[in-house]
This record gives C-alpha cells, structure tokens and sequence, in this order.
C-alpha cells in the first residue's frame, strides 16, 4: 500500500492582496504613478499552506474570513491546490482581511496589512484535536490572535504534532510557548528583535542568533537572510546556504514558500540541512514572479531549478 502524504495543519491569516507596482514608494507627502494594480489571494497563513501542497502534503487550513466575496475567493483558490478549508470560519462582523503591497522596480515591496476577520480567529480544543490528531506538523505565525497560537501549541505537543513557528510580524513569544516549538523560521529583522543580533549579512551571527533561540528552548532554527541565503542550526550545528543571485521581481511570499518547502522536507525525513536548500530553490523561483501565491512552485518545479550550491558547515 502506497504511504500517504505527510499531513500539515497551517493556522494562520487569509488575505486579499491589493498589489501594485511602481517605480518607486512615494517620500513623505509625495505622489507617485503607479504601473499597475492587481488583485492576488494571499495572507501568511493560506501562503504557507499553498506553499506545503505545491510540495505534495496533505494541508488542512484553519482561519476566518469575513462574510464577503474576498473571502469566497481565497477559500476558493486553496481548494484549487487541494487544501481542506472546514477549518476556515465565516465572522459575521468583520471584513476579510486585505494587505497593499507595493512593489518597487527590483522587487523590494512595502506592506499593510489590515487584520479584519484574521483578528478574531478562535478554536475551540475539539477543534484542534480533531485537526492535529493525524498531522505531522502544525504551521503558524503571528498574524492571529496570540492566545489561539499558544493554544494551538499546547494542544499539538500534547498530541505528538510538531510545531512550525514563523514569529511575524515580530513580537515577543509568551515564556510558555518557547519549549513548544520544534522548528522556527525567523529573518534578519525577526532575528534581531528576538535576539538582538544583526544578522543580515554575516552568517556567523546568524548562527548566533540560531543558537540563542535554541537556548531559550527551540529544537531547531533557521535564519534566513535575503539575497544571501540562510543559515539552518540544530544540535549538530550550523549550516550555511547560499543563495544564486537570480533578477527580482516581487519578495511577496518568499519567506512563507520557503517555510512550506523546509516543513514538508522534514515531514518527509529530510535532514533540516537538505529542506533548506530545497527551500532555497523554491523561494529563488518565487521572486522571480510577482504576486503571492502565483509565485508559489509545485514540488516539480523546485526539484527542476538545481542551481543552488550545497551547504557551508560554520
């Protein structure tokens, strides 16, 4: 009998992107012409999740939404990837939530996000329970309410479901919550609040800054580092990798497809060092398209972009 595929639970924020691209973001009191605008589903959260199905796992989605045609759309677009979204509530009150991207010519983009329905996201235990009872891995990060992340947690580690832990935007974590972390995946800036190490161009400090995590109880840390790729720390180590120089065109989703690649590569037993680099390839291929989860590649896609050197032992 063939295995099925590893099962992960992402709890996380649901979004209406309004993408526009310009040459350049207005100073202060400024107005600029834009080149375009478009409409492209996204959020964290249902990023992640698109980015862990496109790497062939079983995904279920847990958000809300508001009662509106933003959010038919994004629970549309993760049935299309085969994401399960009963877990995905309607709030009756507040809208779905929406984030203006602006991107500038080389790819460098500024966000607002507004929480709308992402704000009130509540589980009930039997909830998560039935959820997490046959998952590998539960994803999250910081864009609900941080009170459904540390119940989330709890209820996973109880059940032997490890926990992925992407803390943005960043914040600082509940002391209860540290140990509960198996793997996170944090960049420059989160590195920084969290440790109060610059990491951003030097991977030795990264590997500091993984180690720091480490201690306060995370199994394992990755740092990653924009252009220059990322560093991976468990309890053999540091690795450092690289990333190829490739042209930019929009970061938006970058970070959360890497964090799907990494997760479902340790779901499938891949070293943490090996998921890395995978993620490297596929978040090298999402920078090269604009939007959020169009950018996202399939499994195929990353296996097929091989020009990512191996990894640096530090």
């Amino acid at each position: 009998m063939t295995p099925l595929p590893p099962k992960v639970v992402c709890l996380g924020s649901l979004n209406m992107d309004l993408v526009i691209q310009v040459q350049r973001a207005p100073a202060e009191g400024e107005t600029v012409e834009g080149d375009s605008i478009r409409y492209v589903p996204g959020g964290k959260g249902a990023n992640q999740a698109v980015s862990c199905a496109r790497q062939g796992a079983r995904v279920s989605m847990m958000g809300r939404v508001g009662p509106d045609h933003h959010g038919e759309i994004l629970c549309e677009a993760l049935k299309q990837d085969g994401i399960l979204v009963k877990g995905v509530s309607v709030d009756p009150d507040e809208p779905t939530g929406v984030a203006m991207v602006m991107v500038e010519e080389g790819g460098l983009n500024r966000i607002v996000v507004i929480a709308g329905a992402n704000g009130k996201v509540s589980l009930d235990e039997s909830q998560l329970v039935q959820e997490l009872s046959d998952a590998q891995f539960l994803v999250m990060q910081f864009e609900v309410p941080m009170a459904q992340v540390l119940q989330a947690a709890k209820v996973a580690s109880r059940l032997g479901c490890k926990v992925v832990l992407n803390p943005s935007p960043a914040k600082q974590l509940p002391e209860e919550l540290w140990p509960l972390v198996d793997v996170m995946i944090v960049n420059e800036t989160e590195a920084r609040f969290l440790t109060g190490l610059s990491a951003d161009t030097d991977p030795q400090v990264a590997a500091q800054a993984g180690q720091r995590l480490m201690a306060k109880g995370v199994t394992q840390v990755v740092v990653t580092l924009g252009a220059l790729g990322a560093v991976a720390t468990d309890d053999g180590g540091s690795t450092y990798h690289p990333a190829p120089p490739v042209q930019v065109v929009d970061t938006t989703a970058a970070g959360d497809t890497f964090l799907g690649v990494v997760t479902v590569g340790l779901a499938c037993r891949q070293s943490l060092a090996t998921s890395v680099n995978l993620g490297i390839r596929a978040s090298t291929l999402c920078i090269q398209t604009l939007g959020a989860q169009p950018s996202i590649p399939t499994l195929a896609q990353t296996l097929q972009n091989s020009s990512v050197p191996s990894w640096i032992s530090l």
